[in-house]
């Protein structure tokens, strides 16, 4: 199903319907050795998602989540290795928008959700780019206002002692230092 986030429309499938996680793959025309983001609900447990919740994690989430903030940290023996593209690391984060949040409350487990678009085209930021996009490929979109940041998550790997911005976003290496107390790396 597609759905709207405060940064772009993701296209998603619960972490534990694999025939639908292979769905978004095919959808897409993604690789399926490129990994998707796991989005939780606020406040979702994430033991067996994630190895650990770290206490650099813990802070990064207690400052940015919900929103656009994804961590990359090892996963946990729960997330199936479909959604992680065979890497022992998951990228999970917690969106904001309010139709994402009722959808992952209702899922009750991660929604794995890369950007609702072709491999390689432009990220959608209303439900009419997906229709066009994907519309005759998935099944359902669901509507909602245009997204606040237009632009994909921040992504932060926590996998090594300091951490790096894998990919930039709305949330800026300043922010996450001052969160933090250390610097970062920026990897582009």
């Amino acid at each position: 199903v597609a759905f709207p986030t405060e940064t772009v429309f993701g296209l998603g499938a619960a972490v534990t319907k694999l025939d639908a996680v292979q769905g978004i793959f095919t959808a897409k025309g993604r690789p399926s050795e490129h990994p998707l983001i796991a989005h939780v609900a606020p406040g979702a447990n994430l033991a067996g998602w994630v190895a650990e919740v770290t206490p650099v994690m813990k802070k990064l989430m207690n400052a940015f989540w919900p929103g656009p903030l994804t961590l990359v940290v090892p996963k946990g023996e729960r997330m199936p290795v479909q959604v992680t593209g065979g890497q022992q690391s998951v990228g999970i984060r917690c969106p904001s928008h309010p139709v994402a949040i009722e959808l992952l409350k209702h899922t009750g487990v991660p929604v794995a959700a890369p950007s609702a678009n072709r491999f390689g085209k432009v990220s959608p930021t209303r439900a009419i780019h997906v229709l066009a996009e994907l519309g005759d490929r998935i099944p359902l979109i669901l509507d909602g206002q245009v997204p606040e940041v237009g632009i994909e998550s921040t992504i932060v790997s926590l996998l090594n002692a300091r951490p790096a911005i894998l990919r930039p976003g709305a949330v800026t290496a300043s922010q996450i230092e001052a969160v933090l107390g250390v610097s970062v790396t920026t990897h582009e």
